[in-house]
């Protein structure tokens, strides 16, 4: 090798790293913002950075007294730091990422997504930037930096071959190969013993029928974004905090984010089938135990949050997308395609006032009405921040729980994919 090392020869140490992610009060950090390992002999700096986006996608609760700062101005500070230090080598570890235009796992034509700025945005001393977030496989060069991204569920590994110049420190060749898993070799027989120990254990849990469905309920998008899975989980929460001892709740209204898979008639293969719908099915689904909480809203507010759907961190403009609630049965309205994205959730114009109705009746903007989320969203997850200005709060049953119980008061007829008539798309 000479006077070059491979990064490849050493066994890593993991730990937590987060440099953008700061006490709002003391302004340090959270974890260690990077690490220098050696390689025999060359120094290499390892930034971690968390999503800068991460409060808006979690319970703002559990990241209560922390800033998420800019990455790459995050990136840019340290910089004179780590050469302080006599670090020339940088690789950036960013939990953000893009969507390349055609799916190429070693090209990246096309590629959209926060990824691109905030890499642009990067002092040029950075030598490589290992990325995330979309699930989606590339590897680029943005303004002469190399960008990778694996695959999703580990179909796709990002192979690196990087080396360093002992004697200047800088990198000296950097190839790098996004490689499809061969699902053809042999189970680790320690971590199949496992598996098979912890799915045992749990297969009474899992494989308890609760309800039935009488055909598939999916997370199957029409053109106004909404589904029938997601309606029949809003339709068990209003259920869950209907009545005035559990919450009064008149509507309620689930996250598509939070629906993590489909219920279909023939099962998942673990319970069974035919309509049969398991504990474990359930669980799914909904896997984040987040429980219902009831709050009130004015009309006003409702319409707001109704907005918020469609602007700001949810808009395309951002980076995002539409992320549209889906509500219980008799919550009606309709949004406007062309006027949806705006930058500003203040400029928002994308709802019809006039559609929306509850119950037949016209939303009236000075009433107040009792709203059922799960706790993520009270808390203005997602972007929802009118949600956490809801009043009167009120905590209810987990949101398995309340799933689990609208199956079961069905009886053994079994609930049916609900109609997608709730939320109406104009051009």
């Amino acid at each position: 090798m000479g006077a070059s090392t491979a990064m490849g020869s050493a066994v890593p140490t993991f730990g937590f790293l987060a440099a953008n992610v700061v006490d709002r009060e003391t302004r340090e950090p959270l974890f260690d913002p990077y690490r220098i390992q050696k390689f025999n002999g060359a120094k290499v700096a390892f930034i971690g950075m968390t999503l800068e986006g991460t409060p808006t996608i979690v319970s703002p609760a559990g990241v209560a007294g922390y800033d998420f700062l800019d990455e790459a101005d995050t990136v840019n500070a340290l910089v004179p730091e780590l050469r302080r230090r006599g670090v020339e080598a940088i690789v950036v570890l960013i939990h953000e990422g893009g969507s390349p235009a055609t799916f190429a796992p070693n090209g990246c034509a096309g590629i959209s997504g926060p990824i691109a700025d905030i890499v642009e945005r990067m002092d040029d001393e950075v030598d490589l930037v290992i990325s995330g977030h979309t699930h989606q496989p590339y590897s680029c060069v943005i303004d002469g930096t190399p960008v990778t991204s694996a695959y999703s569920f580990g179909r796709i590994v990002t192979d690196i071959d990087m080396r360093v110049d002992r004697r200047t420190g800088d990198v000296s060749s950097l190839t790098i190969n996004n490689r499809t898993v061969d699902r053809t070799v042999s189970p680790d027989p320690t971590i199949t013993a496992l598996i098979s120990r912890y799915r045992a254990l749990a297969a009474p849990i899992a494989n308890r029928p609760i309800g039935r469905i009488t055909a598939d309920v999916t997370r199957v998008n029409d053109t106004s974004r909404e589904q029938a899975l997601g309606n029949a989980i809003a339709d068990a929460q209003l259920l869950a905090t209907a009545a005035p001892g559990l919450g009064g709740a008149d509507v309620a209204f689930m996250n598509p984010g939070g629906v993590r898979a489909d219920l279909t008639h023939a099962g998942s293969g673990v319970g069974e089938g035919g309509g049969v719908v398991t504990y474990g099915e359930a669980f799914t689904v909904q896997p984040f135990g987040n429980s219902l909480v009831t709050l009130t809203l004015t009309g006003a507010q409702i319409e707001r949050m109704l907005e918020e759907q469609l602007c700001g961190i949810n808009s395309p403009v951002n980076g995002g997308f539409h992320r549209v609630l889906l509500p219980s049965a008799g919550f009606i309205y309709t949004w406007r395609l062309s006027a949806a994205g705006a930058a500003s959730c203040d400029a928002a114009d994308a709802i019809d006032p006039a559609s929306i109705t509850l119950g037949g009746l016209p939303l009236d903007a000075a009433a107040s009405y009792r709203v059922t989320v799960n706790s993520f969203l009270a808390d203005g997850g997602d972007g929802f921040a009118t949600l956490a200005k809801g009043t009167g709060r009120l905590g209810g049953a987990v949101d398995t729980d309340a799933f689990e119980a609208y199956l079961v008061a069905a009886g053994s007829s079994g609930i049916s994919p609900p109609l997608l008539d709730r939320i109406n798309v104009l051009p």
